[in-house]
């Protein structure tokens, strides 16, 4: 049974709603000057939740060493206009990542959080393009530098799923 949605309800991430197939690349190693790439597929299906106020994402990816699950968690906060978005991965369970904040603007979403990696404070930002008619393509990016330069680690292009 699906609950009723919110006429309020914004819409920003309407484009991502369903089953998709999705094809990933990431860099091998992070803000160590890697440009060797890997490529693997997954699979993801997301539902609006909140009165669609936030929506829930499903994932599989298949990663070259073995497969696993992970969660995507959104929700849209009328106050502030924006996103909040956490990731929680499989292999660890028990731990929600640091969530990104950002929202949309001309089809392109801009989220940041502060975060480590290694030890090391970092930038982290997720660039959402959801251009009509396109694919939608999700980009995440790492700054070692408080966001003077960019390091672009991990694609996703999102493809019906059939």
């Amino acid at each position: 049974m699906a609950l009723p949605l919110d006429p309020a309800a914004p819409r920003d991430f309407d484009f991502i709603i369903g089953d998709w197939q999705v094809r990933h690349r990431r860099l091998r190693s992070r803000l160590t000057g890697c440009t060797d790439w890997e490529a693997f597929d997954g699979w993801s299906s997301t539902v609006k939740t909140l009165g669609g106020f936030g929506n829930l994402e499903d994932n599989l990816l298949e990663f070259p060493d073995g497969a696993f699950r992970a969660i995507a968690v959104r929700s849209y906060c009328r106050e502030t206009g924006t996103w909040s978005i956490w990731w929680l991965d499989g292999r660890n369970p028990t731990a929600l990542d640091v969530p990104v904040t950002g929202r949309f603007a001309d089809n392109v979403g801009l989220f940041y959080a502060e975060d480590v990696l290694n030890g090391q404070p970092i930038r982290v930002r997720f660039t959402w393009l959801a251009q009509p008619g396109a694919n939608p393509r999700w980009e995440q990016a790492f700054s070692n530098d408080g966001g003077d330069s960019w390091e672009t680690n991990w694609t996703m292009e999102f493809v019906p799923a059939s």
